[in-house]
């Protein structure tokens, strides 16, 4: 039996994992990147509601900061702030990318609250 002529396609497979392999690893750093911004987004979100509730029972600003720079993300910017009935609390973050092959993102969040009638304190 005589062979036939050999296919000369040796090669395309590793062009073709050259090509694939970065584009798989930007795509996994991108999704990871993802789930980490839409952590610290939520994380934002959670600790804006639990200072402005706190605020709203009439804690100090020193209690409503501490509360949220507790429950939010690492290095968290707080800014509370109260107009008559209301008080608000701003809570942002950067959410930094896995393995800095991307961009940060600054996350943020905001949550006003409505004082509670026998809340004596001022935040």
């Amino acid at each position: 039996m005589a062979a036939g002529p050999r296919r000369r396609d040796g090669g395309m497979a590793t062009a073709e994992l050259a090509i694939a392999l970065p584009t798989l690893v930007l795509l996994v750093a991108a999704a990871l990147t993802a789930v980490s911004v839409a952590t610290a987004q939520l994380r934002c979100v959670d600790a804006a509601r639990e200072a402005a509730r706190a605020a709203a029972r009439g804690e100090t600003a020193a209690v409503v900061r501490s509360l949220a720079e507790r429950a939010g993300p690492d290095g968290s910017e707080v800014r509370v702030t109260s107009g008559g009935e209301e008080v608000e609390v701003t809570v942002s973050a950067i959410a930094d990318p896995v393995g800095n092959l991307l961009p940060s993102f600054r996350v943020h969040a905001v949550a006003v609250a409505m004082r509670e009638p026998e809340a004596v304190g001022e935040p």
